[in-house]
């Protein structure tokens, strides 16, 4: 199912022993323009912290309920690795929070989500392979500061980027939505 980015801000995090919060923002990686993560406001429930939430443990999205489900306790949430201390996100900050739910790191293939997917790695080699031991641009990119991005024709100007959208099949941004009034 294809969804604007901008339909899906705001929708509830229901995780799987309540709510977390609403979704703020998402992250893509600028090499195949696939969601790496979507940024969880969660307000009142761990005041003034950004959760990170990889569509890994995504689930069902309700667009009546503006609600989307998230395999993951808050538990898990309130205890993954912390986003304010490490802006922009690192490719050592996605090695630890991969690490911290086990999940398989998606880069390492030519494809979006890797050439394996199912094959688990050694994290330490895994670690000194990404990261050369050290953080390092991990071609991330917020929705929010691209959408002001201008596009230029062969020709000119054609206008600005004001909405992406999302196939949630497999979280890739699909077209972007230009704004070619100006």
């Amino acid at each position: 199912m294809l969804y604007k980015a901008k339909d899906l801000k705001g929708h509830r995090l229901h995780s799987l022993d309540g709510e977390i919060g609403k979704v703020e923002e998402f992250y893509f990686d600028d090499k195949h323009w696939t969601i790496r993560y979507l940024v969880a406001e969660t307000g009142n429930w761990l005041t003034g912290r950004e959760v990170l939430i990889s569509p890994h443990a995504l689930g069902a999205i309700n667009t009546e309920k503006r609600e989307i489900a998230v395999s993951l306790t808050r538990k898990q949430n309130e205890d993954s690795p912390s986003l304010e201390t490490d802006r922009p996100v690192s490719r050592q900050f996605e090695v630890d929070y991969f690490e911290y739910y086990s999940w398989p790191m998606y880069w390492g293939g030519p494809y979006a989500w890797r050439a394996y997917p199912s094959i688990e790695l050694d994290p330490e080699k895994t670690r000194k392979h990404n990261t050369g031991g050290k953080p390092s641009d991990a071609r991330l990119r917020s929705t929010r500061a691209v959408s002001a991005y201008d596009i230029q024709a062969e020709d000119g100007e054609l206008g600005h980027v004001t909405d992406f959208v999302i196939d949630c099949e497999n979280w890739a941004i699909r077209y972007l939505v230009i704004d070619t009034r100006n």
